[in-house]
């Protein structure tokens, strides 16, 4: 036998084994050309156009049998009874279960976390999983609904499902690790927007934060957060893209004691659930230098919106407070505000 006609045999059989796609579509396909042609054989002539014969083929072949269009030679009927029926329903039944096999992998493989996403862009990542917390940052970033709209990634290395399956803007990727290229690859790291890093421990925060911050578009935003506030200092002085927080709780406590309702005030700023949050908004560039006096107003009477600051880059390192009414504002920097929805750079008519 030709080695040629060895491997196409060979082909053959591994897509019966598998009952790849290939394999079914071709049966399928055999078996209409063979069915026409008999028919044809038989002078069933009104049965031979494609329209109405693809129409005759699903009805018959799938024995719902409308009635409608039928054989009319005895010939015709033999056919439609040894070869059509008895051979479509096997296939048939081949295509349903073909097509149920492949709607579970790819449910099982969206619960499991087992896809990529490599063909997302500017989407956010969050690396790591906690039960309350990570719920509620999804939570939180879906309330803002005037937000720039980015698909959400959730990457873990636990042992877990899609907790998120029934959002459909939210994605589920398991990792092996938070440091190995290949993997992060797995997430789109380097055409991500936002980045969320908190690890299990601030080690692997620190880590995972690294390792990234040399893979991100140069205008991507990378947050992580860290216990230990020494460790998110030493981050911040490595790594420019990345703004770190760390726990506050003490602080939090003492302006509690000193200020009753300070923790209501801090919870309702940074909730997007209910009440005013807070936002930030880039000044567009072409815009020219005007004063804090010129802008504050402005948002309070149109927005109902007041400035809490003005910063000079996305970590806000170097952040101006309630700065005073002749205070320079220019085209890039970034105003701090809270309101009761997002504004958006589009919408204000800026100071000329």
């Amino acid at each position: 036998m030709p080695i040629f006609l060895k491997r196409l045999l060979l082909t053959i059989r591994n897509h019966i084994d598998q009952l790849s796609w290939q394999a079914v579509v071709i049966a399928i396909a055999a078996h209409m050309m063979i069915t026409w042609l008999l028919l044809a054989i038989a002078g069933e002539q009104n049965l031979l156009d494609f329209g109405t014969f693809f129409y005759y083929y699903v009805v018959t072949t799938s024995t719902v049998g409308y009635g409608d269009l039928s054989p009319s030679t005895e010939l015709g009927r033999l056919l439609v009874a040894l070869v059509q029926i008895p051979f479509g329903l096997a296939l048939f039944g081949m295509l349903l279960g073909k097509a149920g096999q492949t709607i579970t992998h790819i449910i099982r493989r969206a619960m499991t976390g087992e896809k990529d996403v490599t063909h997302f862009a500017n989407h956010i990542i969050i690396f790591g999983w906690h039960p309350v917390r990570t719920r509620k940052m999804v939570r939180y970033i879906l309330a803002d609904e005037k937000r720039v709209r980015r698909d959400i990634v959730l990457a873990v290395i636990e042992d877990i499902e899609h907790p998120f399956f029934s959002e459909p803007n939210v994605s589920f990727v398991k990792l092996s690790s938070y440091t190995d290229e290949e993997q992060l690859n797995r997430v789109g790291i380097t055409t991500a927007d936002r980045i969320i890093v908190e690890g299990a421990d601030d080690n692997q925060s620190f880590t995972t934060a690294l390792k990234i911050s040399k893979l991100v578009k140069e205008s991507a935003h990378i947050c992580a957060y860290f216990d230990d506030e020494s460790k998110a200092q030493m981050l911040s002085e490595h790594c420019a893209n990345v703004e770190c927080s760390s726990n506050r709780t003490a602080e939090v406590l003492v302006r509690s004691m000193e200020d009753p309702g300070a923790s209501r005030v801090q919870q309702e700023i940074m909730s997007s659930l209910h009440g005013d949050t807070h936002f930030s908004m880039t000044i567009p560039k072409e815009v020219a230098q005007f004063t804090f006096a010129d802008i504050f107003e402005v948002f309070k009477r149109q927005y109902d919106a007041t400035i809490l600051g003005i910063a000079h880059n996305r970590s806000a390192l170097d952040m101006d407070l309630n700065p005073p009414l002749d205070y320079t504002i220019q085209g890039g920097d970034i105003i701090h505000y809270i309101a009761p929805e997002r504004v958006l750079a589009s919408e204000v008519k800026w100071p000329k």
